[in-house]
């Protein structure tokens, strides 16, 4: 004798539902975001972390089905989370939500195992669309980032490889931003938990990378660049 489904159609509905992991550092912004997930069928956030080690012990647990993730997190970065999540499971795709330049980071996202990269500002109507394309196999990336990657791969290798800023690592790059927000290395060394000799090291690997001559020529080289981003 078959055996009867004696399940409610609402608990199958969400037996089916595809499972979010959130991890951002703002309360506001994760709750924001989780509101947004709710609201597209076949959705659930099955859970939310405030940091990289708590995200990544969250994907370990929870086994979702994608994740939405900021840059900017409280000890490892962002980028680090990523291509952490990467090596464990290269078939989930993580979309990364944050307030930084795509210009600066859709590429890095990309490249470190990301399948999409919307900034913050955009509206929920967007984040929805980015999310079911990220979910559905495709990449997501503003068309004006689509376009700048196309170019930069259609230019020879010496071309495309002689900006500056690509000789510059994750954490070089964020450490020149932070400088440019006008943080000393002690605030540096306490928002990403790292040594104040750490935070010292890659200064100096900034200056010798940019061909500048000392501290003050960096922290001016850093001030510039970010005015260049606003």
């Amino acid at each position: 004798m078959a055996r009867k489904n004696t399940g409610s159609p609402h608990e199958a509905e969400k037996q089916k539902a595809k499972k979010v992991v959130i991890v951002d550092d703002h309360p506001v912004f994760r709750e924001g975001l989780a509101a947004i997930v709710r609201q597209v069928n076949g959705l659930q956030v099955c859970g939310t972390a405030n940091d990289a080690v708590s995200g990544f012990d969250a994907i370990s647990r929870l086994a979702p089905d994608l994740v939405l993730m900021d840059l900017n997190l409280p000890g490892k970065s962002g980028l680090e989370l990523l291509q952490d999540i990467h090596a464990m499971q290269p078939e989930l795709p993580v979309l990364v939500i944050s307030m930084h330049d795509e210009h600066l980071y859709a590429e890095r996202v990309l490249r470190a195992g990301g399948r999409g990269y919307i900034m913050k500002q955009e509206g929920p109507e967007k984040m929805r669309d980015a999310i079911l394309r990220v979910l559905s196999g495709h990449v997501y990336t503003s068309e004006r980032i689509a376009a700048a990657i196309l170019d930069s791969l259609s230019r020879p290798r010496s071309a495309a490889s002689s900006s500056v800023l690509s000789k510059l690592t994750d954490r070089e790059l964020e450490i020149l931003r932070m400088i440019g927000h006008g943080k000393e290395s002690r605030i540096i060394s306490d928002e990403l938990h790292i040594s104040i000799k750490t935070v010292d090291t890659h200064r100096s690997h900034l200056r010798e990378k940019l061909g500048l001559k000392n501290g003050t020529e960096l922290i001016h080289y850093a001030v510039r660049w970010v005015g260049e981003q606003v």
